[in-house]
């Protein structure tokens, strides 16, 4: 009985750190839909934004993959590291944003992160 407790002790602490790395770019962009009304946390480095009126938009890199964050805040600067939380949609229009930030047509209306939250990362 102590060998079955000890082994499924491991496999729930194996679940829980597994839970706790977040979701990458890639499976992001690999299949949008599995993410779909989730909350996830994605990480990566700030290779472009903007704010305007409040609003801000920036996008993250990571493993050459890359993603767009919309936010109610202000966006990070260039070059950040950051981590992001929030939730995946698909078709969302940036408005003025897209201009501003010179994001190509097919992305204006295309798969973006709507942030929760960020943080710097180390």
């Amino acid at each position: 009985m102590g060998k079955r407790r000890i082994l499924a002790f491991m496999v729930v602490l194996f679940a829980l750190s597994v839970a706790g790395c977040g979701t990458t770019i890639n499976q992001v962009l690999a299949d949008p839909a599995r993410f779909r009304n989730q909350t996830i946390t994605v990480r990566g480095t700030v290779d472009q934004s903007a704010s305007v009126l409040g609003r801000g938009a920036y996008r993250i890199t990571d493993n050459g993959q890359s993603l767009w964050v919309v936010t109610t805040g202000g966006a990070p600067r260039n070059g950040a590291r950051v981590e992001v939380t929030g939730r995946i949609q698909e078709g969302f229009d940036l408005g003025s944003l897209g201009s501003t930030l010179k994001i190509p047509e097919t992305l204006q209306s295309g798969l973006v992160l709507i942030a929760e939250s960020h943080r710097a990362r180390d």
